[in-house]
């Protein structure tokens, strides 16, 4: 331990060699009666360096900082209280304030992630069904049982998978003829690949704002924003919450308007007994790692009409007749998933109320072991609808210092999506945003994992 000291005076040199001497990267500083007066870590050392310190300047008393020590006969009970994320090596001293010993402490806390996936039931075998099948790309059985399984499960007549939620919202709005002149009315909360689908389409967004209740696209700023060039709407079903789809309807066909549903983020969720995505002429789905159901990457885009399924089938395979194979009768792109996505997706469908019901009773125990803290606003359930759990959103006004204070103790969190009207790269399409510019700036997404510790959470937070 002696070859881990250094005195106050010595150069950086010195002291660079007592912190590499000991594999926990500690060097114990003394005044010149070899009392202790401080401790610099490797990190402290980089500091001094970032600060303009030389390795032949002299360590100063200025240049250390507070430190916590234990004296000589507490026992371990004492010892661990004083260690923390950032505190694991407490200096022992004697009587005299002299070093003799040090106490040692790795804190090993698990990593609590905002959202994995489950994978736990048949995804390995189907998977592995593919693979040895050969059928690993773009054909294959699993595709078309996972687009007629999931389209049934949406109460929706048809499914075209592809390869990941954007380009289904990109081939939804190629497939209705959306292009350059037309206008399409989004949410101003969302995730960017709702606004840049309609950009890829050399479309024109029009951003509205959202009903500060649901988070969702308001129905009286969608009417007020609609001019003689709009030709869509795309309402997202934010956070697992469904839109007032019977309003967007009835403006959809006042104004003889399309309207396609993003559901990334609500597979199951429905709006009076009706799911998400058997509104519109066309629906899509995210399977993103982190959805409520996932095939890695992929998405889907489902509808009832028999001719959108044809076109959107052929624009997902290069624009290429089916009858005349390597023929292309229009501009199309390669947006099919592979067998290989499918089979994991056909898995996943088998259990998604389970997952569901499961996500719902993780809700239930946010709000029983953290309602008493008064930190947060958790989502509401609109009327009657069935409000789907993706990740446990809330609002709260202290949102920087509970990310703070759980990401400190690797929990994973996240902020609500910053509104689009806010980037500059979307902001020349706002329409209207100030309900949305308020809920993005207090939203927060907490973990929907298996083995969360409430109680640890609460404890974490209970002096915010």
């Amino acid at each position: 331990m002696n070859k881990s000291k250094c005195k106050v005076g010595s150069n950086l040199r010195v002291l660079l060699e007592a912190i590499n001497e000991v594999p926990y990267g500690t060097a114990f500083i003394e005044d010149g009666n070899n009392k202790l007066v401080g401790i610099v870590t490797d990190g402290d050392f980089r500091r001094l360096l970032l600060n303009g310190k030389g390795l032949e300047d002299l360590l100063l008393q200025e240049d250390l900082g507070d430190f916590v020590s234990a004296k000589e006969g507490e026992n371990f009970d004492e010892l661990l209280k004083k260690t923390n994320n950032k505190i694991n090596i407490i200096p022992i001293v004697n009587s005299s304030n002299e070093l003799i010993d040090y106490f040692e402490f790795k804190h090993k806390t698990k990593f609590t992630p905002v959202a994995e996936p489950t994978l736990e039931n048949k995804e390995l075998e189907y998977l592995l069904d593919a693979f040895s099948s050969t059928w690993i790309s773009s054909r294959g059985k699993y595709i078309d049982r996972f687009e007629e399984e999931f389209s049934e499960f949406c109460n929706v007549k048809h499914g075209v998978a592809t390869s990941n939620g954007t380009v289904a919202i990109h081939l939804a709005l190629v497939a209705l003829g959306i292009g350059p002149g037309d206008e399409v009315i989004v949410p101003d909360l969302t995730f960017a690949a709702t606004i840049n689908a309609v950009l890829y389409a050399n479309a024109t967004p029009v951003i509205v704002d959202i009903d500060p209740i649901t988070w969702t696209i308001f129905p009286e700023e969608i009417e007020k924003a609609i001019t003689s060039k709009t030709k869509a709407i795309i309402p997202v079903h934010v956070y697992g919450q469904a839109c007032e789809m019977d309003k967007i309807m009835d403006i959809a066909q006042k104004h003889n308007l399309k309207v396609i549903e993003d559901c990334a983020e609500a597979h199951g969720a429905e709006f009076k007994g009706q799911r998400v995505g058997s509104f519109g002429d066309i629906a899509t789905f995210s399977f993103f790692a982190n959805k409520i159901i996932t095939t890695g990457e992929g998405g889907m885009c489902v509808t009832n009409s028999k001719e959108l399924d044809t076109t959107m089938r052929k624009l997902r395979d290069h624009g290429m007749s089916k009858e005349k194979r390597y023929w292309h009768d229009d501009i199309g792109f390669n947006y099919r998933m592979t067998n290989l996505q499918a089979a994991i997706g056909c898995a996943q469908l088998e259990k998604i109320e389970w997952i569901l019901d499961r996500n719902d009773q993780i809700e239930k125990d946010y709000i029983k072991h953290l309602d008493h803290l008064n930190l947060f606003q958790w989502q509401k359930t609109y009327r009657q609808n069935r409000k789907v759990v993706w990740l446990m959103s809330c609002t709260t006004d202290k949102r920087e210092q509970v990310m703070a204070r759980l990401t400190s103790n690797n929990i994973d969190v996240r902020p609500f999506f910053y509104c689009l009207s806010e980037m500059p790269v979307y902001s020349k399409y706002l329409f209207s945003n100030k309900n949305a510019l308020i809920i993005s700036k207090i939203g927060l997404n907490l973990p929907t994992v298996k083995d969360i510790d409430y109680k640890r959470i609460a404890s974490i937070l209970s002096d915010l």
